[in-house]
């Protein structure tokens, strides 16, 4: 009878992955569940731009200033260079200049307090779609409505409307934590551009000339009337009231007969038009 082999020993060891040492990256497990949206402004907040380190993929960061080839990073950016992210002198971070560009920097010091670095080398850097579109979104359950933001901006929504529909289940408005949600998401989409957020507002006010209002019982499909500049807006998870539905006659578009959560048809129809011939980034992306 042949020996019986044990059992492989199980182990807990990281595979070493490159950039900023991230094998020494300190993540809370908790904060990486799917569809949490954590404080950026804390430790355990942090982990969500750690995550795609991690995997492989290249972080970005926003100048505080720039003087030159000198580039300066500061407050919870520095603060969160020098401690989970531990990055070292000489090593190289990629920094996104509003103007269009991506910049290479490499580190000449690092404290909690200010980040410095020299710029190295620069490539042209546009991933902004074409089109702008504004999410006009019904206020949702604060851990919907920050994954919504957090998804959208990344898929490069221009702005966020907040719409106070009459089936909202929320009135909580934290402005203060849905800019640093949108900012997060932003960094780590290597945008140029921040959308803000506004509202809420009644539905009527968020009817614009050039608004779309997405619902299963739309006249036409969603990608017959991207044109270009747009706002799109979606329902609560209670769906529009026959009032509103009628307010927004003429406007109502479809994805098609399913039932879609609020955040998942946010996600996708926001996709359906950055992907659209109107709604492609200018520049490269993943």
């Amino acid at each position: 009878m042949p020996p019986v082999m044990p059992p492989p020993a199980r182990t807990n060891a990281v595979l070493p992955v490159p950039c900023l040492r991230t094998a020494r990256v300190r993540c809370e497990r908790r904060t990486l569940s799917a569809g949490r949206s954590p404080s950026p402004c804390s430790p355990s907040g942090w982990a969500a731009m750690c995550l795609p380190i991690l995997l492989g993929a290249v972080p970005y960061f926003y100048a505080t200033r720039r003087e030159g080839d000198l580039v300066v990073i500061a407050g919870a950016d520095a603060r969160h260079l020098a401690g989970p992210l531990r990055a070292r002198v000489g090593e190289r971070i990629s920094v996104v200049d509003p103007a269009g560009y991506l910049l290479s920097v490499r580190l000449s010091s690092v404290s909690s307090r200010e980040v410095a670095g020299t710029v190295v080398e620069t490539q042209p850097h546009d991933p902004e779609p074409r089109a702008k579109v504004t999410v006009g979104i019904s206020l949702l359950p604060a851990q919907q409505l920050e994954y919504t933001l957090s998804r959208c901006t990344e898929l490069g929504a221009a702005s966020f409307l907040l719409i106070a529909a009459e089936r909202s289940v929320s009135r909580a408005v934290k402005p203060e934590r849905w800019a640093a949600i949108c900012r997060e998401a932003a960094m780590l989409a290597g945008r140029l551009r921040i959308p803000s957020v506004s509202g809420p507002v009644p539905l009527r006010e968020a009817l614009s000339e050039d608004a779309l209002m997405l619902d299963r019982s739309g006249e036409s499909r969603l990608i017959d009337r991207i044109k270009g500049d747009c706002t799109l807006l979606i329902g609560p998870e209670g769906g529009w009231s026959p009032a509103e539905l009628e307010l927004g006659a003429g406007r109502l578009v479809t994805m098609g007969p399913r039932n879609l959560r609020a955040d998942t048809a946010a996600i996708a129809a926001l996709g359906v038009i950055v992907v659209s011939g109107t709604g492609t980034a200018h520049g490269s992306g993943p």
